[in-house]
């Protein structure tokens, strides 16, 4: 069997998966989805990877390995003015989408049965590139991902996301364990499912893989299409953060950052000993993420951002440059207006009165319900107690987005 055809044999065992159990199973609804992944909203994407919040809105989006249309719902809800399109392999999980979508009234996006390998017969480029948790179910993820970064126009940027193999050691061993009992039935969904819940079952308490499935996933797995998508998938890369790094080497595109860089960060482990956490800070960039990755077996996933150079970056290091920008405040909170406040990683914060006015002001001037507009940090400045150090940080904390000022 040559390799054409290996693909071609894992990928139609993928989508006989997700024809059997379209995932995600989320509800559809009549309204728009609650909340916001900020993720998925254009404004926070581009200000993440660039530091500064885009000069326009109307963006190609493309939602690769879009499964039941969750991700590409919300994409299209959050972002009126961009043209969305959602692809996978699966018939049934694009008719779910389709469905899922007219149902909320997201009239800027369609869908199209397509597999990533062939993402060349879609006509233009994409501004934005959304593909979580696919490239690790193909046979062969670096030519998904090269045939991805042919799709992304220049400046454009693509989120990704794949598994991580030490926090899925048990996951990985559970899977392995339902092949074998399931022997020539392998492939038979329903059957894997069947026999994964009776493995678990029969495993004596105490131990660790019916622990880890009771303690970690055993809410989420409630559902079958989640068990299946988790236990019976028929393809599965997980990725060591070396191997993660290989992968994006050979992508011909540029590594930004992980779009969760908070997990990243060594004083979230070792801030207990001020010295050992200077001493490891002093590793390259790469160490100190291995590091972390070694110190905490609960990371069970990669989650990161790609560029197609060039494209901006600012710093907001000069003074003049801040002073001039446009603030205003980060829709991806809930709670707003108040001190205490959920923040755009869905975290408890709470804002002192500097910082609650300065996004009042934010509001006040350049909000979208505001008379006026383009009032800079300078005119926000002088009208409060605020000062460019805070400024900075509240930019940094993804508080508030920073664009530069319109030329008349």
């Amino acid at each position: 069997m040559d390799d054409s055809t290996k693909t071609q044999v894992v990928s139609d065992a993928v989508a006989s998966l997700y024809n059997t159990y379209p995932f995600p199973p989320e509800p559809i609804l009549d309204e728009a989805p609650p909340g916001y992944n900020w993720r998925w909203y254009w404004p926070t994407v581009h200000s993440f990877c660039t530091g500064a919040a885009p000069s326009r809105s109307q963006v190609r989006v493309l939602d690769a390995g879009c499964g039941t249309g969750v991700s590409t719902e919300y994409i299209s809800h959050l972002n009126p003015e961009a043209e969305v399109l959602g692809i996978d392999l699966s018939e049934r999980a694009i008719a779910t989408a389709t469905q899922r979508c007219q149902s909320s009234g997201a009239t800027n996006v369609r869908f199209r049965q397509l597999s990533i390998y062939d993402v060349e017969q879609i006509e233009g480029e994409f501004d934005w590139i959304n593909c979580v948790g696919v490239i690790h179910h193909m046979p062969d993820p670096l030519r998904g991902l090269q045939a991805l970064a042919t799709k992304l126009a220049p400046g454009g940027f693509i989120h990704l996301f794949v598994y991580a193999a030490i926090g899925r050691a048990e996951i990985s061993l559970m899977q392995r364990a339902i092949a074998l009992v399931q022997g020539s039935q392998r492939g038979d969904y329903r059957d894997g499912v069947q026999v994964g819940r009776q493995i678990f079952a029969s495993l004596p308490e105490g131990n660790r893989l019916k622990q880890r499935e009771r303690d970690r996933w055993a809410m989420e797995n409630h559902r079958d299409e989640c068990f299946a998508d988790m236990y019976v998938h028929p393809q599965e890369v997980d990725y060591t953060l070396d191997s993660l790094f290989e992968l994006i080497d050979a992508s011909g595109l540029e590594f930004i950052g992980f779009s969760n860089p908070q997990v990243w960060r060594l004083d979230r482990l070792l801030a207990s000993d001020p010295a050992l956490l200077d001493r490891a800070k002093q590793l390259p960039e790469k160490d100190q993420y291995r590091l972390v990755e070694l110190l905490d077996p609960e990371i069970t996933h990669f989650e990161w951002f790609l560029a197609r150079p060039p494209y901006p970056k600012f710093s907001w290091e000069q003074d003049a440059e801040l002073l001039s920008a446009i603030p205003t405040r980060n829709p991806c909170m809930e709670g707003w207006p108040s001190q205490s406040i959920f923040d755009h990683n869905y975290q408890i914060i709470s804002l002192d009165k500097t910082e609650f006015e300065f996004l009042q002001a934010c509001d006040a001037h350049n909000g979208p319900n505001s008379e006026q507009s383009q009032a800079s940090v300078a005119d926000l400045l002088a009208q409060g107690g605020a000062s460019l150090e805070l400024v900075r940080q509240m930019q940094q904390r993804q508080l508030i987005l920073l664009e530069l000022p319109q030329q008349v």
